[in-house]
């Protein structure tokens, strides 16, 4: 991948996160996974939340809808045009990990 989209896809959801740690409740960090041979077909973004209930609540008062209009838009600023976001961001919590994959991510993310 061409190192000038990969560094505006980096800022972009550096963005996101800096805005979401302040505005979402329970919000905790966020990464993404692509294949760059199928980019940005092959994108995936994950919000991490703290509890199951935190993010229970966030879907209840939409901050779920909050958090992929937020990386649409920055995606968009940033030139990576993203057809339906609801394809390409999923939720997690620091509690499920912990509870099922003894906190260690890079095994819950390998599934």
């Amino acid at each position: 991948m061409d190192k000038k989209v990969d560094n505006a896809l980096r800022g972009a959801l550096t963005e996101v996160c800096e805005l979401a740690i302040d505005e979402v409740s329970g919000f905790e960090w966020l990464t993404h996974f692509s294949n760059y041979r199928d980019f940005p077909a092959s994108l995936l973004v994950v919000c991490v939340f703290s509890t199951k209930d935190e993010l229970v609540n966030a879907q209840n008062t939409q901050q779920d809808d909050y958090l992929r209009e937020l990386i649409h838009d920055k995606l968009s600023a940033a030139n990576i045009q993203i057809k339906d976001i609801r394809q390409h961001v999923k939720f997690d919590t620091e509690e499920a990990c912990e509870k099922e994959h003894a906190g260690k991510w890079n095994e819950r993310f390998r599934r």
